[in-house]
């Protein structure tokens, strides 16, 4: 099937990729990356689904790893209060013990960052996740603006250490 003129002309046009991150905002877009982690892992830890969401904007977009999407802080809010709740019926446990990890960054322009940040369930047969999240700045401050969440399927080199090493 033949594209249309216009399709022709823009791949044409195309002949060298933009690359999106600025090398001069690497360092402040990796301790972000680092902080926003640092927080997810303080709220997963004490099942804390306010300290969870410390970063979330008002009107985040989030994409859960099951294909549902959101958008507002309150719902989600609500949705991660029922997932960390201890007094939840035992066939549902809170939230799995996990480690939070950066494993890439971008830096594509002042005030924004793009993370990848993978959450890997410490328990063998957990639930872990790869997250990727858009991060802006305004008044001096960071914020979750968008989310979306993919599941990671456990292999040998995604196990966790053993507690004796």
């Amino acid at each position: 099937m033949r594209g249309t003129d216009s399709e022709e002309r823009l791949m044409e046009e195309i002949t060298q990729r933009v690359a999106l991150d600025d090398s001069t905002l690497r360092t402040t877009a990796t301790k972000v990356a680092a902080d926003l982690a640092a927080q997810l892992q303080r709220g997963g830890d004490a099942l804390d689904a306010d300290v969870y969401d410390a970063w979330f904007a008002a009107d985040i977009l989030w994409g859960s790893p099951y294909g549902a999407t959101l958008t507002g802080f309150e719902g989600l809010n609500a949705i991660h209060h029922r997932l960390m709740s201890q007094s939840a019926p035992l066939t549902a446990p809170p939230a799995p013990a996990s480690q939070f990890e950066v494993v890439s960054v971008l830096a594509p322009a002042p005030g924004v960052v793009v993370a990848h940040i993978r959450r890997q369930a410490l328990a063998v047969d957990g639930f872990s996740e790869m997250a990727l999240y858009v991060l802006i700045e305004r008044e001096d401050r960071w914020w979750l603006a968008a989310a979306q969440n993919t599941p990671v399927r456990r292999t040998d080199s995604t196990r966790p250490a053993s507690p004796a090493g």
